[in-house]
């Protein structure tokens, strides 16, 4: 196939990404983005099919329905509660194909007696190092959110002069593998230290922090990619691989912003150092606590104007998200406005809560961000927090000692009525107590997400 249409095609398939990319940006449009993203990258497969340097088609046939089998069986059987861990997989595995597929491409190029330009080098270099960042720091953040290894930060003396050695040493072997291409040796030492720097950099983070970890990885894996893309002298995956970079940081900061971290904190792992708080869950809680009723709760909403519903982790635990929906039916037709105020780092992932919510088929105008909705709880008469913790911890307001010292909050404690529905008192992914817990406005419903809201369904129903 002639190279000038090769990169017409790629040209083309580009600009579907960036399209699609832009569609994805509103739920009106995401579906119709994601087509265009689909249709992008299958120009881009097919035409990299027809170039001449590429592995025999049995090969590709197999590794295709293999890799089909392996994508379907996940779809089908991945939880919506399991979509993070699932995330920060794919995350991992982007990393890891850089890694092989420059790999590959060096050892080719010694085997086939080619010359090695610096491009290729510095790029061959820079796929092993945040390749390898990306796969263990992604197996890490996928331990953490799986409960296969604790989910606090794991800190310990003289652990970020480790980190720093340990980059150093990354470094160096990377400006060996640029100055000595022919010895694979360096190569793979270099993958090595920095699969161990992609563990020692996402142990020491928190599991409160992983959405900005997830979002922090998928850049990375995008950056390998476009790093891969140079090795190769492919035009395609160096905008790919761009894309999903920069997109990753941009969503790396939002992310930072709403959890009131630096992006610096999270590049050298240093989200779990945050100050720690003495208040202990007795002196906030004794005596203090109400609990309610699903009756009292629905007598309450029977006679609600406005009620915003606050989704955390909790539901999508209990996968609540339905059971909520039918609940605000149930409201809007006794003339009740719900609204759902979604915190940009509720649940596991970005945008964890969103997808659920779009799952039960809520209005995309019914969910508010934090800065539309917040001036809005005054004037609410119930606010229902569904399993969310730190997002609401009015502390992040009051104490500067507290692990959340800053984050922006939804200010649900500003509610003329607060029932948060939650199996227990205990801790969010911070590990403190939460004041608006024993509130003075707010009534505990202590029990699963799911059955919890099924039974106020039954009492708004009763009520009437």
């Amino acid at each position: 196939m002639p190279p000038v249409l090769i990169n017409f095609a790629y040209l083309v398939a580009s600009a579907l990404f960036i399209v699609g990319l832009k569609g994805m940006s509103h739920p009106r449009t995401a579906v119709r983005g994601n087509a265009l993203g689909a249709a992008g990258m299958f120009i881009a497969v097919v035409v990299t099919m027809l170039d001449r340097n590429i592995i025999s088609y049995e090969m590709i046939f197999a590794g295709l329905v293999l890799g089909s089998a392996i994508g379907a069986i996940l779809a089908v059987r991945i939880q919506m509660t399991a979509m993070p861990q699932m995330v920060a997989l794919l995350n991992g595995f982007g990393g890891a194909a850089s890694v092989l597929v420059a790999g590959a491409a060096l050892v080719e190029a010694q085997v086939a007696g080619h010359g090695f330009t610096y491009q290729m080098t510095v790029a061959t270099a820079l796929s092993a190092l945040i390749g390898g960042v990306t796969f263990f720091g992604s197996l890490v953040a996928f331990g953490k959110l799986q409960d296969l290894i604790t989910g606090n930060a794991v800190v310990f003396p003289g652990q970020h002069l480790l980190n720093a050695l340990v980059l150093l040493g990354s470094i160096a072997l990377a400006a060996g593998v640029a100055i000595q291409p022919e010895s694979i040796e360096i190569y793979w030492a270099l993958v090595a230290v920095a699969c161990v720097l992609g563990v020692l950099a996402t142990i020491g983070i928190g599991g409160a922090d992983m959405p900005v970890v997830i979002s922090l990885l998928n850049s990375y894996s995008g950056l390998a990619a476009s790093a891969t893309g140079f090795v190769l002298q492919n035009n395609m995956l160096i905008i790919a691989g761009s894309l999903v970079g920069a997109s990753g940081i941009i969503l790396t900061q939002i992310m930072c912003k709403a959890m009131n971290r630096s992006l610096a904190n999270v590049l050298f792992g240093g989200l779990g150092a945050a100050p720690v708080s003495s208040a202990k869950a007795d002196d906030v809680y004794g005596g203090k606590v109400k609990s309610a009723t699903a009756e009292e709760i629905g007598m309450l909403l029977e006679s609600a104007r406005r009620v915003i519903i606050v989704p955390g982790y909790g539901m999508a635990v209990s996968q609540a998200q339905h059971a909520v929906r039918t609940l605000a039916r149930l409201l809007e037709a006794k003339g009740a406005e719900v609204l759902y105020a979604v915190h940009p780092v509720a649940g596991r992932m970005p945008g964890h809560m969103n997808v659920l919510l779009a799952e039960a088929d809520v209005p995309y105008d019914a969910l508010k961000e934090m800065d539309e909705i917040n001036p809005m709880f005054p004037q609410s008469d119930v606010s229902i927090v569904i399993g969310a913790n730190d997002v609401v911890n009015p502390v992040a307001r009051t104490d500067p000692q507290s692990p959340i010292a800053g984050m922006p909050i939804l200010d649900v404690d500003k509610s003329r009525t607060v029932v948060v529905i939650k199996r227990s008192l205990s801790p969010g992914f911070a590990g403190i107590p939460n004041p608006l817990f024993a509130a003075d406005n707010t009534l505990m419903f202590f029990s699963d997400g799911q059955k919890a809201v099924n039974d106020l369904i039954a009492a708004v129903k009763e009520a009437s």
